[in-house]
């Protein structure tokens, strides 16, 4: 026999000698519970210790001893932290829940008293003496029982916290330990009161400490009837006081007196009949005041209807400012305010003149789209305050919620109406200036879509009864001038971009940013930084190389910024020297501002094979793209490269194989399709491009470098490509060409069909430049590229050579 099998053997021997002095059971510590015997209660089982009892017990006789922790805190108990007296129990069933706990149904069987610890690990396992109830039915007894049954019923009567078929069935129990356990087990008791019960061994005992418990219980019980009654009272008293606090207003009003209440609600109809509301709002706001007149003065929904009514009575319904109609005046002020932008002022010059023909004319709806920084919020100013208006501004930016435009309804906590409601409070008149600005940037989610809540602010036929889900009457917006901005004219939503007047916002030129400094900008930063205008000058040359070498915007934002280092630099000097004068000049901006940033005149020095120059619209303004076409051994596979969008790679498609029919025509011999690789590269390709207008330009490249015949350096170009060669009209057609004057480009190749977008283009930057406009890449490659006797260095390395 194996060391194994006589370790086994010596255990089994231990535990048969061990049952004959008494059983041998895992123990199962209770938390703030105890079991009775004959009692059926489920038990959730979670600790380590437990859940390996409960297994030990499930692979024998299923049975267990439930004792009671002393504190049910504790969560490793000991010896000490357990009672002595307990219940063994049989486990009816155990299922097993998420999270590694047990569901255990367990039956009370019999009492047990704790002998002898005889492991505590894995779980704790003991001797206990078994107990069994044996008790003949004395006279005295059967009156113990029949008083404890008695007091039981009051009990259950008394407390209406049990069942009352539970004192019925309770009747028919004729063994008196029986009796006191089941009943014991019923009632709502301390944990000490009943393990009291549960050591008591002898039935007599555990009876007549049962009926001592029942007797305390009842007189607690009977307090509580009586504290429950004098709170009863209480309320009946204080319906009373209501009762005839409500005659006593009966009364004043009857003798003419007010109390506080009456006072607030009569000056809130003496500002409604003064507020000279619309019909419909007038009965909407006295309606509330006869509710928050009826309700109890510390109800939480007399706060909301309180503050409803402050919003009507805050909101101009009917007071408006009049037009500043001096259209000379309006034009002095737009011109002080604003150096350029010719067609915003002309538009709100015609709506002036307008509103001195006809006085009723409905608000418009204009929509600033251009670059940040060209000053679109603050030509929206510009304009309240030629016109005479209060002028009120909200951003879109990052707006998601529909609440955010038509307000939460009243039934929320913290409600409030919409930014458009809280902007006219704000305006105080009707007829306010109202921008609404970054209206490209709006968003929508689950909480709704707040455009198309806007479109019913926007439309000129629905705003003059504007619905708002807190005010909850219609307000007229029509007589508000709304000003919208954006950045880019394709991001904001096709609805709502229909009801706007679109006024695009070009780049400025650099002659209109030199003047916009000097006017504007250097007296707005030297007074900023608490300079005099003789400790600081900047000369006409110095503001050019900023603008060249130091910024790169269709705005003036960085500009201004570039001239707030300069006075900083100047500040810190003049509070060591109050005399220190500095005047800035072409030469010495580097000593203020640093290496620059750009190389002013972005083209190449000479004409190259395979490199073309075309111009690209961004949201920052017009920018010179370059393009750039290498040709290498391979089996005619073409590599785009630089961050291209979808769009623009199937422009460099559709050039390639344009140039590919026309190769005949363009000198280009050998099958360069089967023998070449083609790659396409426009440099800066952290920069994300997408676009059809470089379609021209990437076949002008193409054709250079498989020709062999060099590009111009100072031409160039933009317009969207065709198989057949023709030459689509594209956008942005000012921007661009500003870019290419800015780049120093001497020609500039536009689509014929973008002939009427010249007009748009300053004369003084027309006059610097050659616009060839064309209908077909014939005319393109016939004006950009060189001929290749003229180059025949370049020609030798070339495909077509």
């Amino acid at each position: 026999m194996s060391q194994e099998q006589d370790q086994r053997f010596e255990e089994r021997t231990q535990e048969r000698c061990s049952r004959e002095e008494g059983r041998i059971l895992p123990l199962l510590p209770l938390r703030g519970l105890l079991v009775f015997p004959y009692m059926v209660i489920h038990l959730d089982v979670g600790r380590e210790k437990s859940v390996s009892a409960i297994d030990e017990a499930m692979l024998h006789d299923r049975e267990i001893f439930l004792v009671t922790q002393k504190e049910a805190q504790t969560d490793e108990p000991q010896r000490d932290d357990i009672y002595q007296v307990g219940t063994i129990a049989e486990i009816k069933q155990l299922l097993k829940l998420p999270g590694g706990t047990f569901r255990v149904l367990v039956e009370g069987l019999r009492r047990g008293r704790i002998k002898e610890y005889l492991a505590q690990e894995p779980f704790i396992k003991v001797m206990v003496e078994e107990f069994e109830d044996s008790c003949e039915i004395t006279p005295e007894i059967e009156a113990l029982m029949r008083s404890v049954i008695g007091q039981f019923e009051e009990y259950v009567k008394t407390g209406k916290k049990i069942p009352p078929e539970t004192a019925v069935s309770i009747v028919s129990i004729d063994e008196p330990g029986r009796l006191a356990d089941i009943i014991a087990a019923h009632i709502n008791l301390h944990v000490g009161d009943k393990q009291a019960i549960l050591e008591a061994f002898d039935p007599k005992e555990r009876l007549e400490r049962l009926a001592e418990i029942l007797s305390r219980e009842m007189e607690i019980l009977e307090l509580e009837r009586k504290i429950n009654m004098r709170v009863r009272k209480q309320m009946e008293r204080t319906q009373k006081e209501y009762y005839l606090r409500e005659q006593m207003r009966a009364i004043q009003k009857e003798l003419g007196e007010k109390d506080e209440r009456t006072a607030e609600v009569e000056e809130l109809r003496e500002r409604i009949a003064e507020a000279n509301f619309p019909k419909e709002v007038e009965e909407k706001a006295l309606k509330e005041v006869e509710r928050l007149e009826k309700m109890p003065p510390m109800v939480a929904e007399a706060v909301v209807v309180r503050n409803y009514i402050d919003w009507l009575l805050a909101l101009p319904w009917s007071k408006e400012t009049r037009d500043r109609l001096n259209l000379g005046k309006a034009e002095e002020i737009l011109e002080a305010d604003h150096y350029g932008l010719q067609k915003p002022k002309e538009r709100i010059l015609e709506y002036l003149a307008i509103r001195k023909l006809a006085t009723k004319m409905r608000g418009p709806i204009l929509c600033f789209v251009g670059p940040p920084g060209v000053g679109k919020t603050s030509l929206a100013r510009s304009i309240a305050r030629a016109l005479g208006r209060k002028f009120v501004r909200i951003s879109l930016g990052g707006v998601r919620d529909e609440a955010e435009i038509r307000g939460h309804r009243r039934t929320y906590v913290g409600a409030l109406p919409g930014r458009i409601i809280q902007g006219m409070r704000q305006a105080g008149t009707k007829n306010p200036v109202f921008l609404l600005d970054e209206v490209d940037k709006l968003s929508s989610d689950f909480r709704g879509d707040p455009s198309s809540a806007l479109l019913e602010v926007l439309d000129a036929e629905q705003n003059h009864a504007f619905s708002d889900h807190y005010i909850e009457v219609p307000f007229d917006l029509s007589k508000v001038m709304f000003i919208t901005t954006a950045n880019v004219e394709y991001n904001i939503p096709r609805p709502l971009l229909d009801r706007m007047e679109v006024i695009h916002l070009s780049g400025y030129t650099e002659e209109e940013k030199v003047r916009i400094a000097e006017r504007h900008l250097i007296p707005k930063q030297v007074k900023e930084h608490g300079l005099k205008s003789h400790h600081l000058q900047i000369s006409e040359n110095a503001l050019r190389r900023i603008i060249r070498e130091y910024t790169r915007e269709a705005g003036v934002r960085n500009l201004e910024r570039e001239i707030a280092a300069i006075c900083r630099k100047t500040a810190r000097e003049v509070v060591k020297d109050k005399n220190y004068q500095v005047k800035v000049t072409a030469a010495n901006v580097e000593a203020f501002l640093g290496i620059p940033r750009y190389r002013y005149g972005a083209i190449e020095k000479k004409s190259e094979v395979g490199v073309a120059v075309g111009l690209a619209w961004t949201e920052v303004g017009g920018e010179v793209l370059n393009v750039e076409v290498s040709i290498l051994k391979g089996k005619g596979n073409i590599m785009l490269t630089g961050k291209l969008g979808d769009v623009m790679k199937e422009s460099a498609q559709a050039a390639f194989s344009y140039v590919r029919s026309r190769s005949s025509e363009l000198g280009i011999t050998g099958e360069f399709h089967e023998k070449c690789d083609i790659h396409i590269h426009i440099p800066e390709g952290a920069i994300p491009k997408d676009g059809p207008s470089a379609g021209i330009t990437m076949a002008t490249a193409l054709a250079s470098a498989l020709s062999g015949r060099p590009t111009r350096h100072d031409v160039a170009m933009t317009g969207e490509i065709t198989l057949r060669g023709r030459v689509l009209p594209v956008g942005g057609i000012k921007e661009k060409v500003l870019a290419a004057h800015r780049a120093g480009i001497k020609t500039v190749i536009l689509p014929a069909e973008n002939k009427k977008d010249l007009e748009e283009i300053p004369a003084n930057v027309k006059r610097k430049l050659k616009f060839v406009l064309v209908e077909n890449m014939d005319q393109v490659l016939s004006e950009a590229l060189l001929p290749a006797q003229d180059h025949r260095e370049v020609l030798s390395g070339g495909v077509g050579a």
